[in-house]
C-alpha cells in the first residue's frame, strides 16, 4: 500500500459572530484540525471561518484560503497559501470541491450555496448543531432526497474528531 503524500483537507464553511458558542467552537475546530495534521481550507471571510484559520495557524497547521477577488489579500491574512480566484461567488464551487469533507458552522446564503454544491459533488458534511444557525437544521433537512453524502453532526470538538475518524481523515501518526 502506498503512503499518501497529500494531507487530508477539510473546508470550514459558514458564519458566526465573535462571542457566540459557534464562534468559539469554530476556533477550537481549527486548532484541532491542525493538531490532527488536516489542512484547513477556508475563505477566511466570516468571523467564524477566520478564527478557525487563525487558530489552525497558531497550532502549527496549514491553511489554504480561496478568496473571491483577483487580488491578494493583506499580508496579515490568516492563511499559509492564498488562492485569489477572481470568480466572485462562483468560487463557492472551488470551496465545495477543495475538501475531503466540509465543516458547516451557522451559515447564511453563501454557506447554503457551498453546502448544496458539496452535496452535489458527494462531499461529506459535518454541521455544527446545538448553536443555532442554518447548520443546526442540516441533519434533518438535507439539500434534497438523494442522500449523496453522509451528514455527520457535531456539537463538541470531541464529536467532530470522532466524525473525522469515522470518515478516515485522521491519519495514524508515525
Amino acid at each position: 500500500m502506498t503512503k499518501s503524500i497529500r494531507r487530508p483537507q477539510v473546508c470550514v464553511l459558514g458564519s458566526a459572530e465573535p462571542g457566540s458558542a459557534a464562534y468559539e467552537l469554530a476556533g477550537d475546530a481549527g486548532a484541532m484540525l491542525a493538531k490532527l495534521g488536516i489542512t484547513v481550507v477556508s475563505g477566511c471571510g466570516s468571523p467564524a471561518t477566520r478564527v478557525a484559520a487563525e487558530r489552525a495557524i497558531a497550532a502549527g497547521g496549514l491553511v489554504v484560503s480561496i478568496v473571491p477577488p483577483d487580488q491578494m489579500p493583506p499580508a496579515d491574512w490568516p492563511a499559509t497559501v492564498v488562492i485569489p480566484c477572481g470568480m466572485g461567488d462562483a468560487r463557492n464551487l472551488m470551496m465545495a470541491l477543495a475538501g475531503d469533507a466540509c465543516i458547516v458552522i451557522g451559515g447564511r446564503a453563501g454557506t447554503i450555496s457551498e453546502v448544496c454544491l458539496a452535496w452535489l459533488h458527494k462531499r461529506p458534511l459535518l454541521p455544527l448543531t446545538g448553536c443555532g444557525g442554518w447548520s443546526n437544521d442540516l441533519p434533518s433537512n438535507p439539500p434534497d432526497e438523494r442522500q449523496n453524502s453522509p451528514i455527520l453532526p457535531w456539537s463538541s470538538v470531541a464529536q467532530l474528531e470522532a466524525q473525522l475518524r469515522e470518515l478516515g481523515l485522521v491519519q495514524a501518526r508515525v
